[in-house]
């Protein structure tokens, strides 16, 4: 046997898993039992010398059994040597009864992992300060990568996942419930062409999260030259992430057959950034929903006049206002023109009097400010937006 000096790359669970599996064997059957990874080096083992080693090819044929053994993404093998007492079980019996412990412990260990991943999400999506080192490691072992920037979009899919079924037992109804949302994240999965599920959580009541990785690199499939007029960084990438949310709810869609409404939060830094990701998303489906707006992709910037009235968070409204106006950032004409044309009760004669301008150079500037920030203030409801947006900018001169 060649002793190596390997690097085990693996994740935690495949280790802590196999072994379970070589302690739970070992103890049942009294033989020594090895768990190797896919590059055939012994990661587990009850004979504690055979650790990092890697088996020969003769070494591996003459052992009395080996069993596939695969977790996730990772794959390797149970390899149980020769009893001492032969004659106690037969080579099809102990094949069984090592397949069915293999199978029972990773089945459990994937339920335990499911309701762990849950309640760290969870927990991570109502964070209020901590050891941000403790948190990062319990990601690490639950196999979630929190490096990359990440904003939250917000899945409501009760419509499907709890469909009424009261005319099956509970335990029946729990286990469909599962299934269902098991297919959601299996369609973010497929969609977003995601290794695994680790940064999708079920919260309960027919919702599922999923921390998506919002970055440009990630985001750039969905991306549009007009979003880089917006400069405020926690409204960075968020026309991406909508088109992204958008084209995910037409599979959902097609995968459920039912209707999805989803609603996205902005990116915001560091772990605090995604609990307010995450209000923020809350938030806009909140909204939504009461304004029977299902089977859409809701977000603050796009509920109009009801994300001012709805939320309750006055910095969120002021963030909101600067992001609406933000084109205008360095339009100072625009905004006197803006600013001119409400204190004249937008009438555009005594607006255009009021500037020494003509009256199509007014209308030239009142189109020029509803192309850039996607709202005409000729309209009321636009009007009102705007309006609110420049009060609620003043207020932090």
């Amino acid at each position: 046997m060649l002793k190596i000096e390997p690097k085990l790359e693996m994740s935690d669970r495949f280790l802590q898993i196999a072994s379970t599996v070589t302690g739970t064997i070992a103890k049942l059957l009294y033989v020594p039992v090895s768990v190797t990874n896919g590059r055939g080096i012994v990661v587990t083992s009850s004979e504690v010398q055979q650790i990092g080693t890697l088996l020969s090819l003769q070494e591996q044929i003459d052992q009395a059994l080996r069993i596939p053994f695969r977790y996730g993404s990772e794959a390797g093998e149970v390899i149980v040597g020769m009893s001492s007492h032969p004659a106690l079980l037969s080579p099809q019996l102990t094949q069984a009864l090592v397949e069915l412990i293999v199978q029972q412990t990773t089945a459990q260990s994937s339920s335990n992992h499911y309701e762990l991943k849950n309640q760290f999400i969870h927990d991570l999506l109502h964070y209020q300060g901590g050891d941000e080192s403790i948190i990062f490691n319990q990601a690490k072992r639950l196999g979630i990568d929190l490096s990359p920037p990440r904003a939250v979009i917000l899945i409501d899919a009760a419509h499907y996942i709890l469909e009424d079924a009261s005319d099956l037992d509970p335990q029946l109804q729990a286990l469909k419930q599962q299934r269902r949302i098991q297919t959601i994240i299996n369609s973010i999965i497929s969609f977003f062409h995601l290794p695994n599920d680790t940064i999708c959580a079920d919260l309960g009541q027919g919702r599922v999260c999923v921390l998506k990785a919002s970055d440009t690199k990630n985001l750039d499939l969905w991306a549009g030259c007009s979003d880089r007029q917006r400069h405020d960084s926690s409204w960075a990438n968020l026309s991406a992430l909508k088109r992204a949310a958008d084209a995910l709810r037409v599979r959902l869609h097609e995968d459920t057959g039912s209707a999805i409404t989803i609603g996205i939060g902005r990116y915001h830094p560091g772990l605090e950034g995604l609990a307010r990701s995450y209000e923020d998303a809350r938030v806009a489906l909140s909204l939504g929903n009461r304004l029977q707006r299902h089977n859409h992709v809701h977000c603050l910037s796009e509920l109009g006049i009801v994300a001012f009235v709805g939320i309750a968070d006055e910095t969120v409204k002021i963030e909101l206002a600067k992001y609406l106006l933000s084109p205008l950032d360095h339009e100072p004409e625009l905004i006197a023109t803006i600013e001119a044309f409400f204190l004249e009760d937008c009438c555009c004669g005594s607006t255009a009097k009021r500037l020494y301008i003509h009256r199509n150079t007014l209308t030239y500037r009142l189109e020029k400010i509803a192309s850039l920030i996607g709202l005409d203030p000729r309209k009321f409801d636009d009007a009102v937006q705007i309006r609110l947006s420049l009060l609620l900018r003043s207020l932090t001169k």
